[in-house]
C-alpha cells in the first residue's frame, strides 16, 4: 500500500504550498472521480490536498449578466439555480442528464471539468495506455473503441472526454479561471482540454500547481436560446456516446449568433466552427441546417467500431439545430 498524506487547505496559498506542483500532488474535491481511480490504482498521489473549505462554493450573479460559478459549488445546486434555469439552460440539461442525484451532490464544478477519460483500457492496469503510463502504447487503437473519438484522435491515444458540463460550457464561450505560482488567469474552455497528439497523458493546460477557482459563464446574447442532448446506451447509464449542445439567436428569421458543441466524440469538447459559419447570418432551412451539420462532420475519422457515432451525432445535431432555427422555439 502506497503512504497517503491528507491536509485541508485554509486558504489558497495553504493549498499552493502544500501541492507543490508535485505530480503526485492532487487537489481533492468531491473525490467523486478520484477517489475511484486510486481504488483501482490508476491514480496513486502521495497527498491530497482538501479544497473544500475554500470559498469557492458560490454561484453568483454580476451586473452585467454574468454568472461567476466557484469552482467548489456543487453539480446539483449549479442544475437547480434560478440563473442558470432561466438564463442558460443547456447547462442546467447537460448537469442532469449525467450520473445520479447522489453524485450530482458530491461533485463540484472544477471535479466534473477534470474527470479522466472512461476508456476501459485507461482504467485496465494489465493494458497498455499512454493516458496512464506515457509511452506504453495504446490498446484501444486496434482494440474495441466503440465508445472511443471520431475527431482529433491520435495513433498515441483515442479516448473521449466524459464531462457533460464541459459540452455545455463549450457552447456558451465560459471561461475557466485559474490561480497558481504565475499569478490569475483565464483560458475559454474551448481551449481549456488538450488534443492527444504525442502527450495525451495531458488533459489540460493546467499549468503545474494551479488550481482552478472558477468558472465565468458570459452573458447571454439577448433572444438566444440554449439546449442539450446526450445518447448513451441506456439511460441508467451516465456517459455520453455522442451529445449536442447548442447555443443559438435568431431573429426575424436571420441567425444572429450560433455556437454548437459535440460531446463524447474526442478528446474535448468539439466545437461544430464548420456548422456554425455556415449558418451564422442565414436564414435557415432544413435541407441548409443538414448542410451545414455535414459541413463538420464529414471531417471525422471514424475508428473501426464506432462509424456509428457518426450517424448518430448527425440525427441529433439535425434536431437540435432544426428545433431552434427552422422551428425556432425556445426549449
Amino acid at each position: 500500500m502506497k503512504p497517503l498524506s491528507y491536509v485541508c487547505a485554509r486558504n489558497v496559498a495553504e493549498a499552493a504550498a502544500f501541492h507543490g506542483g508535485r505530480p503526485e500532488a492532487r487537489y481533492l474535491g468531491g473525490g467523486t472521480n478520484l477517489i475511484d481511480l486510486m481504488r483501482t490504482g490508476v491514480e496513486r498521489p502521495d497527498i491530497l490536498v482538501d479544497i473544500t473549505r475554500l470559498p469557492f462554493d458560490r454561484i453568483e450573479e454580476r451586473a452585467d449578466g454574468s454568472v461567476r460559478v466557484g469552482a467548489t459549488a456543487r453539480n446539483s445546486d449549479l442544475a437547480t439555480h434560478p440563473a442558470v434555469l432561466e438564463r442558460y439552460p443547456v447547462l442546467s440539461q447537460a448537469l442532469l442528464s449525467g450520473a445520479s442525484g447522489q453524485l450530482r451532490n458530491m461533485a463540484t464544478t472544477a471535479g466534473n471539468l477534470l474527470q479522466r477519460t472512461r476508456c476501459g483500457y485507461f482504467q485496465d492496469l494489465s493494458r497498455p495506455c499512454n493516458k496512464r503510463v506515457p509511452g506504453s502504447g495504446c490498446a484501444a487503437v486496434d482494440g474495441v473503441n466503440r465508445d472511443h473519438a471520431v475527431f482529433g484522435h491520435s495513433p498515441h491515444c483515442v479516448a473521449t472526454h466524459p464531462s457533460d458540463l464541459a459540452v455545455a460550457l463549450a457552447s456558451l464561450d465560459a471561461l475557466v479561471e485559474l490561480v497558481g505560482p504565475a499569478g490569475v488567469r483565464t483560458v475559454p474552455v474551448t481551449e481549456f482540454y488538450r488534443l492527444p497528439h504525442d502527450r495525451p497523458e495531458q488533459d489540460t493546460v493546467i499549468r503545474p500547481g494551479e488550481l482552478i477557482t472558477g468558472v465565468l459563464l458570459p452573458p447571454v446574447p439577448p433572444g438566444a436560446a440554449s439546449r442539450y442532448r446526450k445518447a448513451r446506451d441506456r439511460a441508467s447509464d451516465t456517459y455520453m456516446l455522442a451529445s449536442v449542445a447548442a447555443m443559438v439567436h435568431v431573429e426575424n428569421g436571420v441567425v444572429k449568433h450560433i455556437a454548437v458543441a459535440l460531446g463524447g466524440l474526442a478528446h474535448r469538447p468539439w466545437r461544430a466552427r464548420h456548422t456554425e459559419a455556415a449558418l451564422l447570418g442565414t436564414k435557415p432551412t432544413t435541407v441548409t441546417v443538414e448542410q451545414a451539420v455535414e459541413e463538420e462532420l464529414t471531417t471525422a475519422v471514424p475508428l473501426r467500431h464506432n462509424a456509428y457515432k457518426v450517424e448518430l451525432a448527425r440525427a441529433m445535431a439535425r434536431e437540435v439545430l432544426g428545433s431552434m432555427t427552422v422551428g425556432h422555439r425556445k426549449t
